[in-house]
Formats: structure tokens, sequence, C-alpha cells
């Protein structure tokens, strides 16, 4: 039997902690991964150490790197999402086939799959009478000055619409919009807008971005254009 006593316990004693390093003085070569979660003193009085110094900086980048990582994952889930609603979006106008079933579609495919509240599309015509369908109005009708702005940037606006915006486009539902996109559609054979409503104020904030907003549109425009002619 070997003269070396064996102590068998669940935890480690600190003595046997340091005997340890002290026989294998290379260990922290090969578990580089350990000094980003312990804290090591220095001797060196008020003075930062070189090493806590760079030791500091070392878990600082690796913070960060594990940041990016963590909002690069959530940026492809976000794309991932906006891919399907496209898809849906684009199923749902080849299966209409009248103006009156884009409509329903479209209103459909926002409230399951966009999860929002309400939506609006608005045709300008010279003859709207012509049409005889409600989303088809006067490109004179005077409810457009409130939207002039939009119309002349032809860049989608979101954020709480005022209550005259939001009277034309929802009807009677307008006092419950308390965010919304307004998508202008600005096209040779077309214009008009699309508005999607929500309850939230929150669901449509002003910085959102417009370049899917934008394709929607054209994407909406195309079938709209194929159907009127």
């Amino acid at each position: 039997m070997s003269d070396e006593k064996i102590i068998q316990k669940n935890e480690l004693t600190p003595a046997q902690v340091e005997a340890y390093l002290h026989a294998h003085p290379e260990f922290f070569h090969h578990h580089l991964a350990l000094l980003e979660s312990i804290s090591i003193p220095h001797p060196s009085g008020n003075a930062v150490s070189l090493i806590s110094k760079q030791l500091e900086i070392f878990r600082g980048k690796h913070q960060e790197l594990e940041n990016q990582l963590t909002a690069l994952i959530e940026i492809a889930k976000d794309n991932d999402m906006t891919l399907n609603q496209m898809h849906e979006l684009t199923l749902a106008l080849m299966e209409a086939h009248s103006i009156e079933e884009v409509v329903v579609n479209l209103d459909k495919v926002f409230t399951e799959c966009f999860l929002t509240d309400y939506s609006a599309i608005r045709i300008f015509k010279q003859d709207a009478d012509s049409f005889n369908h409600e989303i088809i109005v006067n490109i004179d009708n005077e409810n457009l000055q409130h939207f002039s702005q939009i119309l002349n940037s032809n860049q989608p606006k979101c954020g709480r619409p005022t209550l005259a915006q939001a009277k034309f486009l929802f009807a009677d539902a307008a006092t419950e919009i308390k965010s919304c996109a307004i998508i202008p559609m600005a096209f040779t054979e077309l214009e008009g807008i699309i508005a999607i409503g929500s309850k939230e104020d929150s669901r449509f904030h002003y910085s959102m971005g417009n370049l899917f907003l934008t394709q929607m549109s054209e994407v909406i425009a195309t079938r709209l254009i194929a159907l009127l002619d």
C-alpha cells in the first residue's frame, strides 16, 4: 500500500488545488477558457497589472462576439419569418381571380401570417364610378390630400395615422387603429395605397425599414394590375 494518504471528499480543499497547480504549472496553458471566468489578483498595489488588463480586454471581446452571434441568429429568424410571410402573401394573390378575392385573401393573410388587425386597399382612378367597387376611388377625391406627403415621397410610412387618414382607410374601425403602415403604390398602370393597421401602438413604428413593405406593395400591385386589365 502506498505511503501517500488518499483522501476522498466531495469537494477539493484549497490546499489540494494549490498542490495540484504546483505540480502542474502548465495547467492553464491547456485550459485557457478558465481564465475567462476566474479572478486572479496581482500584488501590484493600486496599479492595474498588464495581465489583468489583457484579461479584461479578452473577456470584453469575447462578450462582444457572443452578442454579435446572438444578434445574427435573431436576424436570421426574422428573415425566415419574412420569407414565409411573403410566400403566403404571393400564394394568396395567385389564388385570387377578382378584385373582391384579392381583398378577402389579403385580409386573411395579413391577419393570420402578419398578425395584424386590419388591412385596406385604395386604388385611384379617373373613372372610379365605372368600376363600382369600394376600394376604387376617384383620383380627385378630397380625402387624398391627407396622404399627399406619403404619395409624393413614394415611401411607406409607419406610425400612428391621423384620424382623417384612419377614417378614409378603415372606416368604422378608425378609432381602434393605434399604429399602421401606409404603403403607396405608384406604377404606370396603377396608383393607390395599401394600409395595414394594428390595435397596438408599437406594432408599426416609425423606425421600421421600408424594403419589405415596398416589395410587398409591388407584388400586390402587379396582381391588381392584371385583374383590372
